[in-house]
């Protein structure tokens, strides 16, 4: 004996209810077929015994799941944190749990997941890809296994997409710079296998361009992450390029925070000597000591409408369903940490 106590099952639950073992998995699946008085005493018996149904069995019989797989690149991140409450709450909406799981912007703990999700016979699956070639989602249309992919548009011939227009968000933020008076900007961003991140600096260059200025007005700070700690590495060596930008647009609101502490320590004056601008606008970007301007990404909208179209191809997809591509327009939210220069 190992002390553990013994699992109690649905047979256990029916000889303390007085009840068949068909009567209480008709109480557990189908309810509304038994009476409310035999209800009550197979509920009395589960509380009792502290009876939790096997999901694993009840999946093996119906050979599908009730759970959603989200797969993200960092669940460090509030803007992945605030997607997962969006698709949470549209799935709950559908009787359905969701596993979030991290790739760590790993493409093998990305393709290990997808595998773990199609092994599991997940519903369905919202996935954020790591790279932005390829079709990572191929192992779980093998096993018919739907897919939504989140914050990366892409071509409608596969599969399902919601995203925020990235290049427009990059664009807001480099006007906005230019128009105060900013001549030297720093962009802050990487790994460049990211979709977003490339977005994000192509619409800034396109807002120079616009402006009839060269390329070498953008300045590249690269970073491997998307962390505060990355941004403070990047502060440090954006504080000893010469001559030194006047303005840093960053590919994420952590990064920008990073930044903010570091030249804050080294008494560079923020938005006097270095304007700063994130991206994401998270709950934090307000709060800061000196809130941060920021392209409001909408984290949530993208998780909730994710979430809605993977529940459209469920149970099964309905015939002439064609695959939706969404795009949302982001929101240029101008705080104190760029105010505009005489």
């Amino acid at each position: 004996m190992n002390g553990w106590p013994a699992v109690v099952g649905i047979k256990e639950v029916a000889r303390e209810a007085g009840v068949s073992v068909g009567t209480v998995s008709n109480v557990l699946n189908r309810p509304d077929q038994v009476s409310e008085q035999t209800r009550a005493r197979v509920q009395a018996a589960i509380e009792i015994l502290g009876y939790v149904r096997s999901e694993s069995a009840r999946q093996l019989r119906a050979g599908r799941s009730r759970m959603l797989g989200l797969l993200v690149t960092d669940t460090g991140n509030p803007f992945f944190a605030a997607l997962a409450r969006g698709t949470e709450e549209a799935a709950d909406r559908a009787g359905l749990g969701v596993m979030v799981c991290n790739s760590a912007e790993s493409p093998s703990a990305e393709q290990a997941y997808l595998s773990l999700f199609a092994e599991q016979r997940m519903r369905g699956v919202l996935l954020a890809p790591v790279d932005s070639h390829g079709a990572p989602w191929h192992v779980l249309s093998r096993q018919n296994i739907p897919c939504v992919v989140v914050d990366r548009a892409v071509g409608e011939d596969e599969v399902c997409s919601v995203a925020a227009d990235d290049g427009l968000g990059g664009l807001l933020a480099g006007r906005h710079l230019l128009k105060a008076g900013h001549r030297r900007i720093a962009y802050v961003g990487g790994p460049e296998q990211l979709r977003q991140v490339r977005d994000r600096r192509d619409g800034l260059l396109r807002a120079v361009r616009e402006a009839g200025m060269s390329a070498d007005t953008v300045v590249d700070v690269p970073v491997h992450r998307h962390d505060v700690r990355s941004g403070r590495d990047a502060g440090h060596r954006l504080i000893g390029l010469s001559p030194r930008p006047s303005a840093v647009f960053c590919a994420n609101d952590l990064l920008a925070l990073g930044i903010m502490q570091t030249v804050f320590d080294a008494g560079v004056r923020v938005p006097d000597d270095l304007a700063v601008i994130g991206y994401d606008d998270i709950e934090f970007a307000e709060a800061c000591l000196i809130p941060l301007t920021s392209v409001r990404h909408p984290a949530g909208e993208i998780g909730r409408l994710a979430a809605e179209l993977l529940l459209k191809e469920l149970d099964p997809a309905p015939e002439g369903h064609r695959h939706e591509s969404i795009v949302l327009k982001p929101e240029l939210v101008v705080r104190r940490s760029t105010v505009p220069r005489a």
